[in-house]
């Protein structure tokens, strides 16, 4: 027992006596960190568009769950991590604004991304007025240049 107790306060004070960087890993993370820069937004057609197929706007609904649509006109629908031209997968704002176009988009309660390229959801939404709005992401969840974005509608749950 004693020669392991020895050898422990060997190691401590051989360990304590060598120069180690404060955080090699630290180190390494903020070398591969790129620089914060705005990022570069893919092209997407003049003429394509977004829409929510269902509800529609000023739309009454008498659950708080319901089933709302996505669609798109000259543009794909792609998983989020696939970089094809011309495609991007829905982002669904529930009562937010758009938010910055260089940027990827958040994700929460009120972005709501479908990454695996779904092209309708459930919401439930407690009762009131709400407003939804979709905008189209890339590979990376950032808008497209032109951007993408539906018509904001606004719906009654009761």
């Amino acid at each position: 027992m004693p020669a392991l107790r020895w050898l422990t306060i060997i190691a401590v004070v051989a360990s304590a006596s060598i120069p180690f960087p404060t955080s090699a890993r630290a180190q390494v993370k903020e070398a591969a960190a790129p620089a914060a820069t705005k990022a570069t937004r893919v092209p997407a057609p003049a003429d394509a568009y977004v829409y929510i197929g269902w509800p529609n706007d000023g739309e009454v609904i008498h659950t708080h769950r319901f089933k709302v649509w996505f669609g798109t006109r000259n543009f794909g629908v792609a998983p989020a991590g696939v970089t094809k031209a011309n495609t991007g997968h829905h982002h669904l704002l529930i009562d937010a604004s758009l938010p910055p176009l260089d940027e990827p988009i958040p994700n929460d309660k009120n972005h709501l991304h479908f990454g695996a390229g779904q092209t309708e959801t459930y919401v439930e939404l407690p009762p009131g007025t709400h407003t939804l709005q979709l905008i189209m992401g890339d590979a990376d969840h950032i808008p497209h240049d032109p951007p993408l974005i539906s018509k904001k509608i606004t719906v009654r749950v009761q």
